[in-house]
């Protein structure tokens, strides 16, 4: 996006990522959840965060709907509207990144441009992209919005994964299927990722 304001200067102060770190016990991160709707990112993400907290993790949670509700509340589902979505959730997630801290960020994010724009904006290491594969059959079926119905008889147009695309990660650094196992289960898997790489000691 193209700067419009100018005659600005950033500033940086003496206390770095690496001290907010140090202070946490922990590094910081972006564990970018992404897939269908009613794929169970958000339900992961929720139990992740229990987990995480009870560890002592200094931890955020990032989702889509509330999202909608205030800092992006004037944005629709567009194709536009929904990269200026991704794009400015991508700043506020490096913001918690660079205080030390995990974020989990829940989005259905369909395009792979914009997934990685947002891993272009962070460090190498600090985004944690995370494929919720399920299936369109489960999402479906579980359809806990009501959301597939109205999309299937045309009352949400541009809908992902049935009137819009979704465009699956490539290379994601983890692969969760929420269609099995519990939400407890994904949520262990993903902290496992962090102990084995080094982003959680606790």
């Amino acid at each position: 996006m193209e700067q419009k304001a100018t005659n600005i200067t950033r500033h940086d102060g003496d206390v770095k990522k690496q001290h907010r770190e140090e202070l946490n016990k922990h590094k910081g991160a972006c564990l970018w959840f992404t897939g269908l709707s009613g794929s169970g990112k958000s339900t992961v993400a929720v139990e992740l965060q229990n987990q995480l907290f009870s560890m002592g993790a200094r931890c955020y949670p990032l989702d889509g709907d509330n999202m909608r509700f205030g800092l992006n509340k004037d944005l629709g589902f567009s194709p536009e509207d929904r990269q200026e979505n991704i794009r400015r959730i991508g700043e506020v997630a490096k913001l918690f990144v660079d205080a030390g801290m995990l974020v989990t960020a829940s989005f259905i994010s369909p395009y792979k441009a914009d997934r990685d724009k947002v891993r272009e904006l962070m460090a190498d290491g600090d985004f944690i992209e995370v494929h919720v594969s399920t299936d369109l059959s489960v999402c479906e079926e579980r359809d806990p919005k009501g959301l597939y119905k109205k999309a299937r008889s045309g009352e949400i147009p541009n809908f992902t994964g049935v009137s819009a695309p979704y465009e699956a990660p490539e290379n994601p650094e983890m692969v969760l299927d929420t269609g099995e196992g519990t939400p407890a289960d994904a949520a262990a898997k993903v902290i496992g990722y962090l102990k084995a790489n080094g982003y959680l000691s606790l």
